[in-house]
């Protein structure tokens, strides 16, 4: 248990960091008017989440879950950060685009995972 927590704590540290660097390279790259860094690592973190679980479950390595799938992915993949971009959006007076951006990172979220397992799931054992 003790083990577990401590990995989740490890790829947590991991997983905002990244997150942090890909929206500030976002914003830095496209502008700051639209949340496109917290889209992108919502989709990415949801890909790589659909194509862990198949090999991480098919390998019998469920074992590294805290440390993947929940520390370093919840980390970098955080809702929280969404609701923010999102309700900013609104309050800004951006309904539009706040609406927009929701189901766009629901959707293509769940479509990317869905990828992930069906990619690795495809693959050679």
């Amino acid at each position: 248990m003790l083990w577990s927590v401590i990995q989740v704590a490890i790829g947590g540290a991991i997983g905002s960091v990244a997150r942090y660097l890909a929206v500030m390279a976002a914003a830095r790259l496209l502008g700051p008017g639209f949340p496109w860094g917290t889209l992108a690592v919502n989709v990415l973190g949801s890909f790589v989440m659909g194509a862990l679980v198949v090999w991480l479950g098919a390998r019998g390595l469920i074992a590294h879950a805290p440390l993947l799938l929940v520390g370093l992915l919840g980390g970098f993949t955080t809702f929280s950060a969404f609701s923010l971009d999102a309700v900013r959006l609104w309050q800004d007076g951006a309904a539009g685009a706040a609406l927009l951006y929701c189901a766009a990172s629901v959707g293509l979220s769940v479509a990317a995972l869905g990828a992930g397992m069906a990619l690795m799931k495809g693959l050679p054992g």
